[in-house]
């Protein structure tokens, strides 16, 4: 059985090659396109919270709030710039009708 911390590893691949493909996609939202990426910075700076998490306390990073809560700003500001790309988009091509 593969374990979680392999499975995360390899998600890792298909998701840049989702970014590899939309990013050569003339129609994609840019702001939207610095949110996917900006997904991927909150993998990149989760896996060493992770880390710390485990090796100053002991424990897993989802236990600690203060830690835990720091990473996921992140992942919250990725997923802002998504929607806010996607809804600028929407407006603009309403805007052309």
């Amino acid at each position: 059985m593969i374990s979680k911390d392999n499975l995360f590893a390899i998600s890792l691949f298909p998701y840049l090659g989702f970014l590899w493909f939309i990013s050569r996609v003339p129609q994609m939202p840019r702001l939207a396109l610095y949110g996917f990426y900006g997904t991927l910075l909150f993998v990149g700076i989760t896996i060493p919270a992770g880390i710390y998490a485990k090796i100053t306390y002991g424990k897993s990073l989802a236990n600690l709030d203060w830690l835990h809560g720091g990473a996921e700003v992140f992942l919250t500001l990725a997923n802002i710039l998504i929607v806010l790309g996607f809804h600028q988009a929407v407006k603009q091509l309403r805007e052309k009708d």
